[in-house]
């Protein structure tokens, strides 16, 4: 099933965005393009980890607007 709540949504937005990010910035990846890819990832989790401690998610307050529930 599809995640319908947003803090489902935004930890599978960011396993995608980490997945994709790693496979463009691997050196040994078959769809490597840059390693800079790679501070892509550093910021999702770096993101991922603020929001543990803040409550705070840029990408929850997006769901919203959208009429997502929060599902806290």
């Amino acid at each position: 099933m599809f995640p319908t709540k947003s803090w489902q949504i935004v930890r599978t937005f960011a396993g995608i965005f980490i997945l994709v990010s790693l496979a463009l910035g691997i050196p040994g990846s078959p769809i490597f393009v840059n390693q800079w890819f790679l501070a892509f990832t550093a910021f999702v989790g770096a993101n991922l980890l603020q929001s543990s401690f803040t409550q705070w998610c840029p990408l929850e307050i997006i769901l919203r607007k959208f009429g997502i529930e929060c599902g806290c």
